[in-house]
């Protein structure tokens, strides 16, 4: 137990957070003794949750105002005190139903998973595709002449991915000239991942004598660029859904007074802005591929400034070894922590028992229910 949180303490912060989060609204402590009959007065509990806002676990807005949770009291909340249930049963059927109508179709799985995770949680959604788990890694190259002053360079991957680009020639080549610098360059480039591919290049770029002729190193820096285009879209790539879910939360509501109305006008503007740019939430996903189970980052916890007013679930999904992708949900730091986190958990299981079965991988989830 943390120092100074007694087991009354700790329950009136329960219920603080709770009434809070239901209704946006401070809570003093005449409701919390009317509303939960609690076995005190309401002074005792104005005396606990001075005490609590002495220890970091709540504030307040002014003097006369009651009290709401800071990102400290919605740490330990999450941590010691919320209740952790999934979804329900009958819910959990009609998602899996929904996922099931789509079978086999990877890209309306990922776009459905977004408007699932947004309606169920009421906040905007978050999710990237699944990608190969391993760094991509070359296997082999072709070049193909489309006439004489252009080619089309093929690159296949390890896992499957394929990737095309035409590009200028110097000079007219034949296709066996072409043939046989794509043969070499595939002997020189196989397994390696970009960071070898660069290191290759960057040692031939040294050496007095280079290894590969000039047209070999023109396409060797092609092939640079396309792994580093492919793993900056595939880090960049995030869809979004319930934005209007989320701004339909109390804090985006303008309120009566023009400041206020203006301020809300504005956290709506980057709100959107944040959901359409990914900008903020990019740190969060490689930290959330390298995790295991749910992860909650919780207002202040968020690195970057633009982040600081939200709370983000996270969890990985997919394949180990094969495919692995990222979704979540994010909103206000007032948000109802348990169902967005049973919400992100049951998705990603789902989702991690879809892709199982589209890999052909042994084994099935068994938190998942039967249909």
């Amino acid at each position: 137990m943390s120092a100074g949180l007694t087991e009354r303490r700790q329950s009136i912060l329960k219920l603080v957070i709770q009434e809070f989060v239901a209704t946006a609204t401070p809570v003093a402590s005449e409701t919390l003794v009317r509303k939960y009959r609690l076995n005190v007065s309401p002074a005792t509990v104005r005396n606990e949750l001075a005490a609590l806002e002495e220890l970091g676990y709540l504030t307040h807005l002014h003097t006369s105002a009651g009290r709401l949770p800071t990102d400290t009291g919605y740490r330990f909340f999450v941590e010691n005190l919320m209740e952790r249930t999934p979804l329900a049963l009958p819910e959990q059927r009609m998602i899996r139903h929904q996922f099931y109508q789509v079978r086999g179709e990877l890209d309306q799985w990922v776009q459905l998973a977004g408007a699932v995770l947004a309606r169920t949680a009421q906040n905007a959604s978050v999710v990237t595709p699944p990608r190969t788990a391993e760094r991509l890694r070359f296997r082999h190259l072709e070049l193909i002449a489309i006439h004489e002053s252009m080619a089309l360079a093929v690159l296949v991957f390890h896992s499957g991915i394929v990737k095309q680009q035409t590009f200028m020639l110097d000079s007219a080549r034949s296709p066996d000239d072409l043939r046989r610098c794509a043969a070499r360059l595939s002997d020189h480039l196989a397994d390696l991942a970009l960071a070898g591919v660069e290191e290759l290049v960057a040692r031939e770029a040294q050496q007095a004598q280079p290894s590969f002729g000039e047209f070999e190193r023109s396409v060797l820096a092609l092939v640079v660029k396309a792994m580093q285009t492919f793993e900056e879209h595939a880090q960049e790539l995030i869809y979004s859904d319930g934005l209007i879910e989320m701004l339909s939360q109390p804090e985006f509501i303008p309120a009566l007074a023009r400041d206020d109305a203006e301020h809300a006008v504005e956290r709506m503007r980057r709100a959107f802005e944040l959901l359409k740019s990914g900008r903020g939430l990019g740190p969060l996903i490689p930290q959330a591929l390298a995790s295991d189970g749910v992860q909650v980052i919780i207002g202040g916890e968020n690195s970057a400034d633009e982040m600081r007013e939200y709370s983000v679930v996270l969890a990985r999904y997919g394949v180990d070894r094969a495919v692995v992708g990222v979704l979540g949900i994010i909103g206000p730091t007032r948000m109802a922590y348990p169902r967005s986190i049973s919400t992100v958990r049951y998705i990603s299981s789902l989702m991690s028992d879809l892709l199982a079965e589209l890999y052909n991988t042994e084994g099935r989830n068994p938190e998942l229910p039967s249909d």
